[in-house]
C-alpha cells in the first residue's frame, strides 16, 4: 500500500513543479506551467549564450525571430542582435558584440564559450540556472571568466527572469567606452516604436517609457535610469518588457543604448557616444583576478508600465540584497 502510494505521489509530483529546468544537446529548455518560456542557447554553433525565444505567460513572442528564424515583417539588421544576450564590443579592442562570423568586423572578434553547466533546479515558484562561460581572444585565449545565474519566476500573468552576472578578469581587462553593449534584448517588430523607416507590415506600436516619466528613443537614448519598459500591441494585446538595473550594478543608475527600431539595451560604458563628447571616457577597467557583477530583471508583462506596476516591482527588486 505505501509503495502504491510513492508511485502515486512521484507521478504527480511533476504538476506542482510550475518552473521546469531541462538540459538538451545545444540547449537548456525552461518551461512555465508545462508549456515553452525560452530556450538557453550554449551550443557551440554560436559565438554567444542568448535567450530565443522570450514569450509572455500568454505564450506570445516578445523578441525578434531573426536570425534564428525567418518571419514576414521582420527586418535583417543587425544578425548579431539574437533574442537576448550580454556580451560588449570592446574589451580589450576585442569585439564580443557585433561577433557573429558572417560579420566582416573591423576589428579582432571574440567568442563566448561555455566552460560548464552547473546546478539546474526546478521549482513551483521559481526555477534557476547556472553556468560558467570563457571569453575568448581569437587565438582561443581567455580574457574573462563569466559565471551566471538566472532565476526565472512562475505567475498567472507576468514572466520575470533575474539575472546575476559575475566576470572575473584572467587578465586585465578594459571595458571600452562604446555603445555597442551590453545586456540587451532584441524585441519583436510589432513592439518597434513607428518611424518613417518602419516596414509596413506588422504594424510597429512600440513606445519606450523610462523610471522619470521620460518617452521615446529621442529622450531615453543615452540617458540614465534605473528602469526602462518598452511595450507595443499585437492585436488586441498589449504587452511590455521591462529591464531593471539594480542598485549594486557598476555606475547604477545605468544608460540606456534602446533604440526605436527594437533594440534594448543597458550599457554604462558608452559615455563618449551619449554626450557625443570624445573627450569622455566611460569605460572601465578591471585588473588580473578582479570581478565586474551585474544583477538586471527582466519583468514581460500585459498592458503597458503604469498598468503593470513597473514601479512596484522595480521598487520590490533594488531591495533585494545582492550576496
Amino acid at each position: 500500500m505505501k509503495a502504491a502510494y510513492l508511485l502515486i505521489v512521484l507521478a504527480a509530483a511533476p504538476l506542482f513543479a510550475q518552473v521546469g529546468i531541462k538540459q538538451g544537446s545545444d540547449r537548456i529548455l525552461v518551461t512555465i506551467d508545462g508549456k515553452p518560456f525560452t530556450d538557453f542557447f550554449i551550443g557551440s554553433g554560436s559565438s554567444k549564450p542568448y535567450l530565443h525565444p522570450l514569450r509572455a505567460a500568454s505564450g506570445t513572442v516578445v523578441t525578434r525571430a531573426y536570425p534564428m528564424e525567418m518571419l514576414e515583417g521582420e527586418s535583417h539588421d543587425h544578425v548579431h542582435h539574437r533574442g537576448l544576450w550580454f556580451t560588449h564590443g570592446n574589451v580589450n579592442g576585442i569585439d564580443f558584440w557585433a561577433n557573429e562570423p558572417s560579420q566582416s568586423a573591423q576589428g579582432k572578434k571574440g567568442k563566448v564559450v561555455v566552460k560548464k553547466v552547473g546546478e539546474l533546479k526546478g521549482g513551483k515558484k521559481s526555477g534557476s540556472l547556472e553556468a560558467t562561460f570563457d571569453w575568448l581572444q581569437p587565438d582561443g585565449k581567455p580574457i574573462l571568466t563569466e559565471q551566471r545565474k538566472m532565476t526565472f519566476y512562475a505567475h498567472p500573468t507576468l514572466r520575470t527572469i533575474d539575472f546575476d552576472i559575475t566576470l572575473t578578469a584572467i587578465e586585465q581587462a578594459k571595458f571600452g567606452d562604446t555603445k555597442e553593449g551590453t545586456f540587451a534584448i532584441r524585441l519583436a517588430p510589432w513592439m518597434e516604436e513607428p518611424t518613417r523607416r518602419s516596414l509596413a507590415s506588422p504594424k510597429r506600436t512600440g513606445k519606450m517609457v523610462a523610471s522619470d516619466g521620460k518617452q521615446g528613443e529621442s529622450q531615453i537614448w543615452g540617458k540614465r535610469a534605473p528602469w526602462v519598459d518598452y511595450y507595443g500591441q499585437t492585436g488586441e494585446e498589449t504587452l511590455g518588457v521591462a529591464i531593471m538595473d539594480h542598485p549594486s550594478n557598476p555606475k547604477h543608475p545605468t544608460y540606456w543604448h534602446a533604440r526605436s527600431y527594437g533594440l534594448f539595451a543597458a550599457n554604462v560604458f558608452g559615455e563618449h557616444d551619449y554626450y557625443n563628447d570624445k573627450s569622455r571616457d566611460g569605460g572601465l577597467t578591471v585588473p588580473a583576478g578582479g570581478t565586474l557583477r551585474f544583477v538586471y530583471r527582466v519583468v514581460i508583462h500585459p498592458g503597458n508600465a503604469e498598468q503593470a506596476g513597473i514601479a512596484g516591482i522595480y521598487q520590490q527588486f533594488s531591495k533585494m540584497k545582492v550576496k
